[in-house]
């Protein structure tokens, strides 16, 4: 008699899906070798030390991960299943071997041809678990874990320098293209915080340009967008460059040594038919020096702090339209 599978409440899950532009290979290599981990894994700006590792069934990794703000993390992994380039299931968070894990893992590798598709089930005791747990993974800047992921294997396969951020949203994925596409909504909430924007010409369509101005009381600075692809409701790739008021290319105001343009690959995933998740991939775009690029490099985590407000800032303007 075969046993029916036992059904899991999804309420516990936490589930997400990336894809990543390097082989399978250089994947799973990343999540499973110490020398690797030690370049990508934990939130921005966090640093982790291996004590051991034994990557087997029935095996550990002993780890602290170190916080910016000089606080240390013990935690320690049991891994349950370890198939090769393909799966790995483990019991994370403990901070000890004999203490009760946070949730179990299941991280799924699937080779793309050339690019690598990662699923991950984290299943959490409850549903009240897991919704604490999503709250805290997102003070805690959690998912910018899987964000370096994509610029470490990235670097190791092209030897581009990126910058990755991506976030899950809660409309259809068609209109979540809308509003990165629609100046009036643009304009509400990309801004930095305490920021408003203006755009002064606006022509968002391949080949057309968006000229805008960005205020705080009497700062501002002027800049303009270069749109290139345009694919609803899939891709949306455009250039970035600060001007002057009259309109000609300016450097950062704040920064002389800041590339003069970024390139930004934004791509949109339907995840279920009211939820998508949105990912920017920002590159310098032509020659920029070496001190130009150790800027760019140097300023991810600001970055991620600078897209994170405005993540939140659309997150709320689609609130308002939703009871609008």
């Amino acid at each position: 008699m075969i046993m029916p599978t036992p059904t899991v409440d999804p309420a516990r899950e936490i589930r997400l899906t990336r894809i990543y532009n390097a082989p399978l290979a250089l994947v799973w290599q990343a999540w499973t070798r110490p020398e690797h981990l030690a370049k990508w894994w934990g939130p921005r700006g966090f640093t982790i030390t291996t004590h051991a590792r034994e990557l087997r069934v029935g095996g550990f990794w002993d780890y602290t991960m170190h916080g910016p703000d000089g606080t240390d993390w013990p935690n320690f992994t049991r891994y349950h299943e370890v198939v090769p380039e393909s799966r790995l299931v483990y019991d994370h968070g403990a901070r000890a071997a004999d203490a009760k894990p946070m949730f179990r893992v299941t991280a799924t590798f699937r080779d793309l041809g050339g690019r690598t598709e990662l699923d991950i089930v984290m299943l959490l005791e409850s549903p009240e678990a897991a919704r604490e747990t999503r709250v805290f993974i997102k003070m805690a800047g959690g998912n910018s874990t899987w964000d370096r992921l994509a610029e470490y294997v990235e670097q190791q396969h092209t030897q581009r320098e990126v910058f990755v951020i991506a976030r899950s949203f809660d409309v259809p994925v068609e209109r979540l293209y809308d509003l990165w596409t629609t100046p009036e909504h643009v304009a509400q909430w990309l801004p930095p915080v305490g920021f408003t924007m203006v755009f002064t010409q606006a022509d968002m369509r391949p080949g057309g340009h968006a000229a805008f101005v960005m205020q705080n009381g009497s700062h501002q600075m002027h800049g303009r967008f270069t749109y290139h692809e345009m694919q609803r409701p899939d891709r949306l790739v455009y250039t970035q460059c600060f001007t002057d008021a009259a309109g000609e290319i300016a450097r950062h105001p704040g920064a002389p040594v800041w590339p003069a343009h970024l390139r930004n690959t934004v791509t949109f995933t339907p995840e279920g038919d009211m939820q998508s998740r949105v990912t920017v991939c920002t590159e310098v775009e032509g020659e920029a020096s070496a001190e130009e690029m150790a800027a760019f490099i140097a300023e991810r985590g600001g970055m991620t702090k600078g897209w994170t407000g405005s993540f939140d800032k659309l997150e709320a303007a689609m609130a308002d339209l939703q009871t609008a």
